[in-house]
């Protein structure tokens, strides 16, 4: 992750919802809590959903909901 910090393209994660909570605290840990981000869930599919807000109103929704189904990660790259 270290040498996705200064990155300035959007980057795209695929991950399971048993490690999405980590992943979005070590997101936050090496971006920076402010990073604007998406997670979406069960794309294409009849209960899709997508969240969108900062890596911490993210941590801080999948924190109180548990999440369910395949997720993806959608995260800004840096701002120059």
């Amino acid at each position: 992750m270290k040498a996705l910090v200064e990155e300035p393209r959007t980057m795209v994660f695929y991950e399971s919802p048993h490690r999405l909570l980590k992943t979005l605290l070590q997101f936050a840990e090496y971006f920076g809590s402010e990073r604007q981000a998406a997670v979406s869930r069960e794309i294409s599919k009849l209960h899709e959903e997508t969240l969108r807000g900062t890596l911490a109103e993210l941590i801080e929704h999948f924190t109180a909901i548990a999440p369910r189904g395949e997720i993806v990660i959608v995260l800004a790259g840096i701002d120059n």
